[in-house]
């Protein structure tokens, strides 16, 4: 090899950088100790930007496309390098390659619950998760704030500086938007859009936005779940008393279609509790006296009947009396009675009304001979 194909070979006359990560932010192109043709290409792809950087302090920047490098397109340096009247001789600097598309993957979540208080529990611990997505908005900053003279800057290097950003204004975001509980689901795209404007606002300095942030899930402790399934269902059921019927209803219908000792026995359990629960019902007294039925028809007139013994008249007396009579001997067959509605007095055996009075009362004897 000749002196000058050694020497063009020390030359760069293409920068450009292919990207086969997915995690990578700011690459810096290996130079080492070659230097930079004066007319060199410079390729810059979509989603990329590339920085110069001479002795440490940052030059040019510049955006998607081929690029001829001459002092024409590079003011910022030319000026450092003092290159006022043109220079065409190899210079050095270093490149770096800062990618500008969206990085998606980046995940975030709660390690300890925020506690924030509402209007209906009261202070709730809350946990969340989901994701986010960053750009690079201004390279130059990015190289100054973060990047520093890293080589390759990966996500896993600012992740979770960002994942503490994200959960020290979490708490301050749920807190001032002002939804309870039960209605933060339907918000969350809302907080979170809000999220992003805040997040994206304080990370200017470093270069950094947040376009997307995604709030996945909010969910509270294990007990609180349980006392609002708890309550859901309550609110599902409805009227607690005719859903304790229906079960109960259910229940003897299951153990009667049951045949055998166990659904009779599970009967006749059923039965027993229905019985103590009547039994307790009426035993329980209660708090006003029971309303006075309403008065009902007045009763019918009962017949008052007269009696003649030894041709005195006695009475009046209703039927039941005259039974009474007759089953003592007081009142014979024979003897005379009247009532209203009678011709005449008429001997008791002849009145047919009289007839249940002396159905005990047996007949005379017939006479002896």
């Amino acid at each position: 090899m000749g002196l000058w194909d050694k020497l063009k070979g020390e030359l760069v006359d293409i920068i450009e950088w292919l990207d086969d990560s997915r995690d990578t932010i700011v690459w810096r192109f290996p130079r080492y100790e070659n230097e930079i043709k004066m007319g060199a290409k410079l390729i810059v792809r979509e989603s990329q930007a590339a920085v110069f950087v001479n002795e440490g302090q940052i030059a040019d920047v510049f955006s998607p496309g081929t690029h001829t490098l001459t002092t024409q397109n590079m003011p910022i340096l030319s000026t450092l390098k003092g290159w006022k009247y043109g220079f065409e001789s190899p210079w050095k600097a270093e490149v770096y390659f800062v990618n500008t598309r969206q990085f998606t993957d980046m995940k975030w979540g709660t390690q300890n619950p925020v506690i924030v208080r509402d209007p209906e529990f009261g202070a709730v611990r809350l946990r969340a998760f989901g994701a986010f997505a960053m750009r690079v908005v201004d390279p130059a900053r990015l190289l100054r704030e973060l990047v520093g003279t890293d080589p390759q800057f990966r996500t896993e290097e600012v992740q979770e500086y960002l994942r503490q950003l994200v959960v020290g204004h979490l708490g301050s975001a749920l807190a001032t938007a002002n939804v309870p509980l039960l209605d933060l689901a339907a918000k969350q795209l809302a907080i979170g859009n809000t999220l992003a404007a805040v997040l994206s606002d304080e990370l200017s300095t470093t270069g950094i936005s947040i376009p997307k942030f995604i709030i996945e899930n909010i969910s509270v402790p294990p007990e609180v779940e349980q006392a609002l399934d708890k309550r859901t269902s309550i609110g599902v059921v409805g009227n607690l008393d005719n859903y304790t019927k229906f079960q109960a209803a259910n229940a003897m219908e299951d153990a009667a279609n049951n045949q055998g000792g166990a659904g009779e026995a599970f009967g006749f359990g059923l039965g027993m509790a229905a019985g103590q629960r009547a039994t307790q019902a009426m035993n329980t007294p209660s708090a006003a006296p029971p309303t006075a039925p309403a008065a009902g028809p007045p009763p019918l007139p009962t017949a008052e009947w007269f009696v003649g013994v030894n041709g005195q008249q006695q009475g009046p007396f209703d039927l039941s009396a005259l039974a009474a009579q007759a089953s003592t001997g007081t009142l014979r067959r024979e003897t005379l009675v009247w009532k209203n509605g009678m011709a005449a007095w008429t001997a008791a055996g002849q009145v047919p009304e009289l007839g249940s009075a002396f159905a005990a009362v047996p007949p005379p004897l017939p006479p002896q001979g």
